[in-house]
């Protein structure tokens, strides 16, 4: 988990992506226990609303749930839900654009294709 905040979104959303970050890599696993409210305020040093708001949206996405007394946990399906959401968010934040400025650009398809391919080559060399 990372404290640095950036002024691009609420802090409570960053903190939000953070645990899912840590769910979509493995750190946390399904049916695992997440970090409380608690131990968050203590890490990031935010208010408590302010994980609360954050949690809470991961609660009625379902992708954590509460066991009273006991603390929070991942649930079943969650990384699966996680992946179809972010993946939906990436083709809606970024492929929409990049289609729009290579169709300003006349870049074909293929052309596309090889610019991806030719960027990700560099950077795996990297």
């Amino acid at each position: 988990m990372s404290q640095n905040f950036h002024d691009k979104k609420p802090i409570y959303k960053q903190i939000k992506e953070q645990i899912e970050d840590q769910i979509l890599d493995g750190r946390i696993k399904e049916q695992e226990r997440a970090p409380s409210t608690n131990e968050l305020v203590k890490f990031y040093k935010v208010n408590h609303l302010t994980i609360a708001k954050g949690v809470n949206e991961l609660v009625d996405e379902e992708i954590l749930y509460k066991k009273r007394g006991v603390g929070m946990f991942v649930t079943d399906g969650a990384r699966k839900k996680l992946m179809q959401g972010r993946r939906q968010a990436f083709a809606d934040s970024y492929v929409a654009d990049l289609l729009a400025e290579a169709e300003k650009l006349s870049i074909t398809k293929e052309e596309l294709i090889d610019i991806i391919s030719t960027y990700q080559k560099g950077r795996d060399r990297s």
